[in-house]
């Protein structure tokens, strides 16, 4: 692995025009389907079969409203990538852009922070999730084999901790306090 500031600069280069993919949108599965509670399988970055799936979650983000993040299992396939762009969302403070990340674990993280979330595969429900607001993470940009380090806060980081959730098997009900802290969607985006 390499020094911090080259491993940024590898994820400001990026972009999904990289993957040479356009992508196909894909059918987001919604809970209790049987994917959403699978842990993933660590995946291949350099696997073209990886390289299409990730295109894919891009694809189907952009054109799904209020989507500012989407991981494998939601598309129905039990491997450890997510996509994710909280451009231009109003809570957002530090942001990355658009990018996809493979085997993503948090390696650090502080300061827990109450806030509601809501999530496509539960589009009927939101929840009150305890998260910490900064956090670093690392991973691997698919079609590279370079070990990353991603550090964010705010609402960056909290929508990386919901899709790594997903590709360890859980959703957001999973993370509440209780009955109490879920409320049914009162905004359909």
């Amino acid at each position: 692995m390499t020094d911090i500031g080259h491993l940024n600069q590898a994820l400001a280069a990026w972009s999904p025009a990289q993957l040479g993919l356009a992508g196909d949108v894909l059918e987001v599965v919604r809970a209790p389907h049987p994917v959403l509670a699978t842990e993933g399988a660590t995946v291949d970055p350099l696997d073209p079969v990886m390289l299409a799936l990730a295109a894919d979650l891009v694809a189907t983000m952009r054109v799904s409203p209020g989507c500012v993040g989407l991981a494998a299992p939601q598309v129905g396939v039990a491997a450890q990538m997510f996509a994710l762009d909280v451009t231009g969302h109003p809570k957002t403070r530090t942001c990355h852009g658009v990018f996809v990340l493979c085997n993503a674990v948090v390696v650090e993280s502080s300061r827990q922070e109450k806030s509601r979330e809501g999530c496509m595969s539960v589009p009927d429900l939101t929840g009150d999730v305890k998260r910490p607001t900064r956090l670093s993470v690392t991973g691997v940009l698919p079609g590279t084999t370079d070990e990353i380090t991603l550090s964010t806060d705010a609402f960056e980081a909290r929508a990386v901790q919901h899709e790594i959730d997903h590709c360890n098997g859980l959703l957001f009900l999973d993370r509440v306090a209780g009955a109490h802290a879920v409320y049914p969607r009162k905004v359909y985006l």
